[in-house]
Formats: C-alpha cells, structure tokens, sequence
C-alpha cells in the first residue's frame, strides 16, 4: 500500500466522466515508469518469487513472447471475405486457437496517444482449465493465468504470421501488457459475449475463463455476428462474484465511465488484493457461467425464458 500513488486508478480510468474519450494505461504498461501505478506493476512480480508454478509458466511464456514474426512477403492473397474467414478459422485450429472472430477495426478502441489505421481486428480466445483456475487466488490459479495468456500469444503470432505469408500487413496484440488497442470491446463485437458483472467478457461456451489475444491486420476478412445471449440481465440478478470478491470491489449496480454506462470494478479496491493473490481470479473462477457444463445449459434457458415474453 506504501506504493498507491496520489491519483485515484479510477480516475484514470474514467469512472464517473459524462464524456467519451479513449482509454488511459492505467496498469500492465511495457514500461511501467509511464504510468502512475508503474511501482505497483512492479511489485506483482515480487509479491511470491518462490513460487515455483508462477515462475515455470512466466518462464515458458516469455520463449513464446520472444519468438519473431515473419515479415509481409508477396503479393497479397485474394479470396472473398467468407473465404478468408474460413481459411482463418482451420488456420487457427490448428494453432492453439479455442475461438477465432473478427470485426471491423474501431479508433475509438486504441489507447490515448495511439494512431493506428487497420481495416479488421481478428480476436483470439483460449480457454482455461477449470480445474486449475478453481484454486483461485492460489498461485496455482495464477500458474494457469500466465499458460493461457502464453497460449494466446503464441496463437496470435502465428495468425499474424500467416497473414504476413499472404502477403498482408498484421501486427499480433498479446497480454496480459498494455499494447496499441483494448481487447475487450473488438471481442464483444466480434461475438465473443457480454460483458459481465465482475468487468470480463462472459460466454456461454467458456463462462468468463478464457484470455483474449487479437491481430490487427488490413485482409479482408468477414466480421462475426456480435451474440447476446440474456447475460447483461442475468448478471443484474446474481450476486456471486460480487459477494465472492475480498476486496467488495465488485459494484451492484453499472456506472458512468467514459460517457459509457456500464459494469465496472473498483480499481482501488481490486487491485492491492490482485497484486498480493497471483492476478486473484476469484470472480472468474466463482462465475456461475465459468462452470463447465452450466454456461450453454443457462444460455438455452434465458432463451427460452424470452420467448416466452
């Protein structure tokens, strides 16, 4: 706590503000000196430094982190959109990849200060053992956290690889660090879910244990449907995560950020807790969506609640 800075984390957040504007950086900066809560940031890492799971996992992910990219090469590839999206989609399979989308490229999803001009966003999720992020805020949880953030790495890279192979400029984005571009809004688009209560992407098939990764690149590949599916009212009605949560860093009710009215999580709050607990992870191990089996047998049954009226 010797660490929190003068500047509240949801002020740079936005919470509260009537207007839009983009995102400030306000944690998982590349260089943390550039941002407030930079000493925090730093602190993560040596919050548990013996933990021998954390660091096996930090470890292999940094290899993944390393490896290069392949330059554009060629003249650029043609198909129709369709096409490209299918292509995408058996490239993806292959390599990692628990759910593939894309949507248009948004400016208003970049960071503040970024200038960046891309025609398509392809999103990337990877799926997280239940059974290891259920120990959640165990560092055996927070092992599973940084795999999957390496799954989805490694994933990303290669899309954008494979892009550049055909000849089309793509630039990988991989967390859990800061990069160009929020993730969380191109998922939502790309119909990857709803966001959820506890301030993550909440899907039927995955609940919210999942991680994002996303390429920027201009091919011309077909958007996915952005999907409801009763979540946003669901939540209104559930409690869990928020009871569940140490910190009471979880709202009951959405707020004002950015001109936005919508779920949010107290930064402040959260993030002490986070940083002492390996990453926590206990709203998304507790989700009632997260559980496996519950998320597409709850999805069916809002469905039908609605059309019943």
């Amino acid at each position: 706590m010797a660490l929190v800075p003068e500047v509240s984390g949801n002020e740079v957040n936005g919470l509260g503000e009537g207007r839009t504007r983009r995102a400030r950086t306000v944690y998982w900066a590349v260089d943390p000196e550039t941002i407030a809560h930079g000493q925090m940031q730093r602190f993560f890492y040596r919050a548990d430094p013996d933990n021998a799971a954390v660091n096996r996992a930090r470890a292999n992910r940094e290899k993944l982190l390393d490896e290069a990219v392949p330059s554009v090469s060629g003249t650029p590839v043609e198909r129709t959109p369709a096409d490209w999206l299918a292509a995408l989609r058996a490239y993806a399979a292959d390599n990692e990849c628990d759910r593939v989308g894309a949507c248009r490229f948004d400016p208003a999803w970049l960071y503040e200060g970024e200038d960046e001009t891309w025609r398509t966003v392809v999103m990337i999720a990877v799926h997280h053992d239940y059974s290891e992020i259920a120990h959640a805020p165990d560092g055996r949880a927070g092992a599973e956290v940084i795999r999957q953030y390496g799954r989805a790495a490694f994933s990303a890279k290669r899309i954008a690889g494979w892009l550049r192979a055909q000849g089309w400029p793509a630039e990988p984005v991989t967390g859990p660090m800061t990069g160009k571009i929020l993730l969380i809004p191109p998922a939502i688009e790309a119909g990857f879910g709803e966001l959820g209560k506890h301030g993550s992407i909440i899907d039927p098939e995955f609940g919210s244990s999942f991680r994002l990764s996303a390429v920027l690149t201009d091919a011309p590949i077909e958007p996915t449907p952005k999907a409801e599916h009763g979540i946003d009212d669901f939540c209104m009605n559930c409690r869990i995560c928020e009871d569940a949560c140490p910190p009471e860093a979880i709202a009951p009710e959405k707020q004002q950020v950015r001109g936005e009215t919508k779920w949010y999580v107290d930064f402040d709050k959260c993030l002490p807790f986070f940083n002492e607990h390996h990453g926590c992870a206990i709203c998304i191990a507790e989700c009632p969506w997260s559980r496996p089996g519950v998320g597409l047998n709850l999805a069916q049954k809002l469905a039908r609640r609605r059309e019943r009226g």
